[in-house]
């Protein structure tokens, strides 16, 4: 599906409260939001699901709003990064997360599962900007200047945050055994 029909989409949903064009526009959407919500959560299955819930009725709920002034994609994931960051207010602080109940717990229902925790572990200890971006551009193969747009940061700072995101990664990675290959 093209912009073009995701605007007819939501004009579909706006002028006619048609709710299928809805379920169209969260079927082409729903994996990125919740890869998204994923990463950033650094693989915390259910609290991604919940963040992208929230983040498709939010979507819904203000789709009157929706402007055309960016694609509904960008609009949408603006829309995902403020759920995001509106949970990581709400949230009491809690102690750092025990990677060894993790890893047991993982490694009893996924075999192989050391690669993905290392890259959990190493999103983990970015910095929540930094973390935002990295994922946006590496996993979700967004435009420096889209990041922009959905997290309201100059290019410039865009660019500072991923150059700094990715030398932590390498740093801790290295020191965890990858190589660079």
């Amino acid at each position: 599906m093209s912009q073009l029909s995701d605007i007819s989409l939501v004009a579909q949903v706006i002028v006619f409260h048609n709710t299928k064009a809805f379920d169209q526009l969260v079927k082409k959407y729903q994996s990125a939001v919740r890869r998204f919500f994923l990463n950033l959560t650094c693989g915390d299955n259910e609290l991604s699901d919940d963040l992208a819930q929230e983040t498709f009725i939010k979507a819904y709920t203000g789709l009157a709003s929706f402007r055309n002034l960016s694609s509904f994609s960008t609009w949408l994931y603006r829309i995902a990064y403020n759920v995001f960051y509106d949970y990581l207010r709400s949230r009491k602080e809690t102690d750092d997360l025990d990677y060894r109940q993790v890893d047991a717990e993982c490694s009893v229902r996924q075999p192989d599962i050391g690669q993905k925790m290392d890259l959990y572990r190493a999103l983990a200890m970015l910095k929540d900007m930094e973390r935002t971006c990295i994922t946006l551009f590496y996993m979700e193969d967004l435009s420096i200047e889209k990041i922009a747009g959905i997290t309201g940061c100059p290019v410039n700072t865009v660019k500072s945050h991923l150059s700094r995101a990715k030398s932590k990664m390498a740093t801790y990675l290295k020191q965890n055994g990858y190589d660079g290959q």
